[in-house]
């Protein structure tokens, strides 16, 4: 079973530190005094995280200072950004798994206290809805998968995806300063290129959701030479969208922070006042002419929405007004 890394970690405690007083000198005095070992200890520490690629400068009488910290994903890192959040979850940081999805539910099998998440740097089955494949690559992207034990009737679920994608984009709006669009039911876009999609699996027992995992895969840092083949002209990452690398980290734990509480008020129930203005903000669909796939059935028609239960509004060309809870969307071209 992979380590989670607590908040109470000498990494975190050190790098918690550190980048409070970022700018300043940290003295060893200070961090054996919080740690609660001695200074020999707190410089074998700082060893090991010269280790993961940060960069300390060292001074004789006033201490330590941060100069770099790695750019890619860093459990330490993300929990020391995390701060006070950081005692609610559990997290862990893989360099790689098949898909983290799948091992938020072994987890959760196992028993592991829920709530957790499951970062990973590489996925060699990361996959999305429907079964497809996604790309997955070592290349600064975040992996992600959320584990829940909700209690929650199977019905409370249905709009459970379409309220964490609002927030995601709510927190991508914030962070990046660009404005994302949500296509139904899961994909995160810029100008009808994929930088995001969700994933949403549960277990079910007689008449509630035991288990809960919702999975985010999310093009952050990778450039636009790495897409191989069609996905170059299919995907994006943030980076390409405001036009430099992000900090994966700070990123990675204000989209922990976001999940958490999103995933708070939808269990208290209070977040249904504000999801249809939320979704009509992002929605890239409404007033467009789509196309439905059914199963085997096409339902073309224009798009007007989301109702309450998260079922998407189509009007077709009959003006009459239909409701999917399932099924693949396209945009017919020149919409």
């Amino acid at each position: 079973m992979p380590a989670a890394t607590p908040s109470s970690s000498p990494e975190f405690v050190i790098l918690r530190e550190l980048l409070e007083h970022e700018s300043a000198f940290v003295s060893g005095s200070v961090l054996a005094e919080k740690l609660g070992v001695s200074r020999v200890a707190v410089w074998q520490q700082m060893e090991k995280l010269r280790g993961q690629g940060f960069v300390f400068e060292a001074v004789r009488s006033r201490g330590y200072r941060l100069v770099r910290r790695p750019a890619g994903l860093n459990a330490a890192l993300v929990v020391a950004h995390l701060g006070a959040r950081a005692r609610s979850i559990r997290l862990l940081c893989l360099n790689e798994v098949d898909s983290t999805n799948d091992e938020a539910a072994r987890l959760l099998a196992a028993g592991r206290p829920a709530p957790f998440v499951v970062l990973a740097r590489r996925q060699t089955r990361g996959r999305g809805r429907l079964g497809r494949a996604w790309h997955s690559a070592d290349n600064g992207n975040l992996y992600s998968s959320f584990a829940f034990r909700p209690r929650l009737a199977p019905g409370r679920m249905q709009t459970f995806t379409l309220w964490m994608g609002v927030n995601i984009c709510e927190l991508v709006a914030n962070f990046c300063q660009v404005t994302p669009g949500l296509k139904w039911p899961n994909d995160l876009l810029f100008d009808g290129r994929k930088a995001g999609g969700m994933l949403t699996e549960a277990r079910i027992d007689a008449d509630q959701i035991r288990d809960l995992v919702f999975g985010l895969g999310l093009n952050v840092n990778s450039p636009a030479s790495a897409w191989p083949g069609e996905l170059a002209r299919r995907a994006i990452s943030l980076a390409e969208q405001v036009k430099e690398p992000l900090d994966l980290n700070r990123f990675t734990a204000a989209l922990i922070g976001r999940v958490l509480l999103a995933y708070e008020r939808f269990v208290d129930g209070d977040y249904l006042e504000n999801f249809a203005d939320l979704w009509h903000r992002y929605d890239v669909l409404r007033g467009r002419a789509v196309t439905l796939l059914e199963g085997e059935q096409r339902h073309s028609g224009t798009a007007l929405g989301v109702d309450d239960e998260g079922a998407l509004i189509i009007r077709d060309e009959r003006g009459r007004t239909r409701r999917f809870r399932a099924g693949d969307v396209t945009l017919e071209k020149g919409s």
